[in-house]
């Protein structure tokens, strides 16, 4: 079904003849050259106006009636006055009153570019009061507004009757017509040109036609810039709070800050207050979201979550900020700040499940050949068995890093002076300083291969405190002052191979490494940042496989291996797999099941594999050297496009470690997702997190092998206006008042709509 076809703009040599009978393109001088009386009166309004002032029009006939004073225009007749337009089939201007009245496929262009479509319009002579009845008006940001008659004053502003209003295109991709999926239908829509702001009286939300939710005091711009006024509702059912519905005030301070606030209220607790207030200055950004509550907070450990006796009713909530200022192209300040009232807030109210806040501020300078950073890093744990006395603040953490060249020495220098303070109330303090310098040389031989030579000459101090208590011995240290000297010197070698094979092309790179460092003072030497080291294919060829600074891998060894990348139109495969050696034969400082205790190291790899934008899967695993046992098997599969996918992520770290480490906890964990269109608009999704480890991987865990901990199931209508989504999640494991249980949430998004 195809819609009616509009008149089409006449002929080129039609146009030239009516431009020739309407002389200077002024409307009113048609008269004058009609009737001589007129152009009496026609000069006369000319020179009291601007060429801007009066209307301009052309049209297929032109008929005056000089004793009615009446003009009348039929066939395509196309009417201008400023940037406003008025197409239609006839059009009659009564000179004595100055009415003009349109009929018959009129298509109306205010100044702003809104349309107005109808079949009858009366106007003044300036385009400004008239009236208008079974109108469309199509906004220049998508809107539509659709009502039974309507009048227009003379400041532009607009009075709908009976109307109907949705962000909707009415029109399918074929031209026929289809009913929105939403609408807000009215009593009385008013448009105020000035403000470009559109307000209604008696508004009802529909959905599918149906009225679903009354909307008092219902108003938007036409040009939907933020404005202040109340926001759609949000709602929720939670296992842990009962039923919620969420309402926020918007208000729009300026154009470059804004301020949101949220009342959430539901049947299981006491009301929620949130804010969030944003600020664009001149030199930056930041935000602050702030919420406060007063409930009954179940202690940790409690068997008795929701009863009274085991509750304690406190005030309770969490501040989030961020934000960065830009004071020079060199110079910048970034800092967030999270911070949360106890430990199972966040969870309980579904903001967020990090077991960490972190907080801090950052001061750096960046130019091309240096960087500078003055940083304090503040952590509150919210895990349930951690003290917060033993949590680490770090401040400050100063780092300085310089790169310089010197004429007639080839290769690169780099400088670095780094220092770091780390404080706890209830445990061990240390503070470290260090300098380093180091020199790379990258060559490319004749025969290809890519070579690089390092040194590196460091030295650092450090002094630390009520060593004994830390758990972990080997994280101790020495108290007091103590000092080290490190020195490394490093070879690469890479030599790639390019060739053809399978219709595609091909790149195999053997790669050999030799890193020699003498022996280095470790155990004497607090630990802070090199806890969890593990072998893995990102740090197999690092000059250093410790993360962090503290520990320092000495001795000589050997590191081998190969890349090799396939590429064909449409698949790519890279794969990297190594090992390395030790000469040394003292006992190492790496734990256990780390795949580098002993001189050979285990073997690790990772393989990735692209088939055009269907196919992404990474698989990344370590094998134990003797028994080939999988130490380490990861990977990440996802099969599919953004309107159709499966996702599936799976870790298992088997490293037989000692449960006297912390930070290297055996663990087996798989993650999916997966999402599936039933329909053009209807969709599908679910997601899950199944954690599998068992009693022999973790004797701290009381599982069986196979936990779920949470899940996701929903549908979602998707169409060009309308964002709806129904969802079920459970979680299966209650800490403290964040109860376990299923939580039922319907979101919903409007293109096109807000509040006054």
């Amino acid at each position: 079904m195809q819609p009616a076809r509009r008149p089409q703009p006449q002929a080129l040599d039609r146009r030239l003849r009516l431009a020739r009978a309407a002389l200077s393109a002024s409307g009113l001088a048609l008269a004058a050259m009609l009737a001589p009386a007129a152009a009496a009166q026609d000069a006369s309004i000319n020179a009291e106006s601007s060429p801007d002032d009066v209307v301009r029009f052309e049209a297929d006939k032109v008929r005056y009636d000089s004793n009615a004073e009446l003009v009348t225009a039929t066939g395509n007749v196309v009417l201008r006055h400023e940037d406003q337009t008025v197409r239609a089939d006839n059009v009659t201007w009564d000179r004595n009153s100055g009415q003009i009245v349109a009929n018959g496929n009129i298509r109306f262009v205010d100044v702003d570019g809104n349309v107005v479509y109808t079949e009858k319009v009366e106007l003044t002579d300036e385009f400004k009061a008239g009236a208008i009845e079974d109108l469309l008006v199509v906004l220049r940001s998508g809107g539509r507004l659709a009502a039974e008659r309507g009048s227009r004053d003379a400041e532009g502003n607009m009075t709908l009757e009976t109307a109907a209003y949705s962000g909707c295109a009415v029109e399918d991709e074929k031209g026929c017509p289809r009913k929105p999926s939403w609408e807000v239908t009215a009593t009385r829509v008013y448009f105020d040109a000035k403000e470009r702001r559109v307000k209604y009286k008696g508004a009802t939300l529909h959905l599918f036609g149906v009225p679903i939710l009354p909307l008092p005091g219902l108003g938007h711009t036409s040009d939907f810039r933020a404005e202040t006024g109340l926001l759609i509702p949000d709602f929720r059912l939670g296992a842990s709070n009962g039923a919620e519905i969420s309402e926020t005030w918007y208000w729009r301070i300026a154009d470059n800050r804004d301020l949101a606030v949220t009342g959430t209220f539901y049947t299981g607790a006491l009301p929620m207050l949130t804010t969030k207030y944003r600020h664009l200055t001149d030199l930056g950004a930041f935000q602050i979201t702030g919420y406060a509550t007063r409930s009954s907070r179940i202690p940790l450990g409690s068997n008795a979550a929701g009863t009274a006796n085991a509750s304690q009713q406190s005030w309770r909530g969490y501040v989030d900020s961020n934000g960065k200022l830009q004071f020079s192209p060199e110079w910048s300040l970034t800092g967030n700040l999270r911070l949360a009232s106890d430990r199972t807030f966040l969870r309980r109210y579904d903001i967020s499940r990090d077991d960490r806040l972190r907080s801090s501020l950052n001061l750096e300078r960046i130019s091309p050949d240096s960087y500078l950073s003055i940083a304090g890093w503040v952590t509150q744990t919210v895990r349930v068995n951690d003290p917060q006395g033993m949590v680490p603040l770090a401040l400050p953490a100063i780092d300085y890093r310089r790169r310089l060249a010197f004429d007639g020495i080839p290769g690169r220098f780099e400088l670095e002076a780094n220092s770091l303070a780390i404080v706890r109330t209830a445990g061990q303090d240390s503070q470290r300083a260090f300098a380093r310098a180091q020199w790379d040389l990258r060559t490319i031989t004749g025969m290809g291969q890519e070579v690089t030579l390092t040194g590196l000459l460091r030295g650092d101090v450090y002094h630390s405190s009520d060593n004994e208590l830390t758990t972990t011995e080997v994280y101790r240290g020495l108290s007091g002052w103590q000092t080290r000297g490190i020195a490394t010197a490093a070879l690469d070698v890479k030599w790639p191979f390019v060739g053809e094979v399978f219709g595609g092309s091909q790149v195999l790179t053997p790669r050999f490494q030799v890193v020699a460092t003498p022996g280095v003072r470790n155990f004497e030497i607090p630990n802070e940042d090199s806890r969890s080291v593990d072998l893995e294919d990102t740090n197999l060829f690092a000059l250093n496989r410790f993360p962090g600074h503290d520990r320092i891998e000495d001795g000589v060894r050997f590191t081998y291996g190969f890349d090799w990348q396939f590429q064909r139109p449409g698949l790519r495969v890279a794969t990297t797999i190594g090992q390395s050696y030790r000469l040394s034969s003292q006992k190492s400082l790496l734990p256990e099941g780390t795949g580098l205790t002993s001189r050979a190291s285990d073997y690790v790899g990772r393989t990735t594999v692209r088939f055009g934008d269907v196919i992404k899967f990474t698989h990344r695993f370590r094998l134990d050297k003797d028994s080939l046992a999988l130490r380490r098997n990861e990977f990440d599969a996802t099969l599919g496009d953004h309107r159709r996918y499966v996702e599936v992520g799976y870790l298992k770290l088997n490293r037989n470690i000692a449960s006297t480490f912390e930070d290297l906890q055996d663990r087996e964990e798989l993650r999916f997702a997966a999402r599936t269109p039933i329909t053009r608009t209807f969709s599908v999704f679910a997601s899950g997190i199944v954690n599998l480890t068992d009693r022999n991987e973790d004797p701290t865990l009381t599982s069986d092998g196979f936990q779920m901990l949470r899940h996701r199931i929903g549908v979602a209508y998707t169409d060009d206006c309308l964002d709806l989504s129904f969802t079920w999640r459970r979680d299966y494991v209650t800490t403290g008042d964040a109860a376990r249980g299923n939580s039922f949430q319907v979101s919903l998004s409007l293109k096109n709509l807000g509040v006054k």
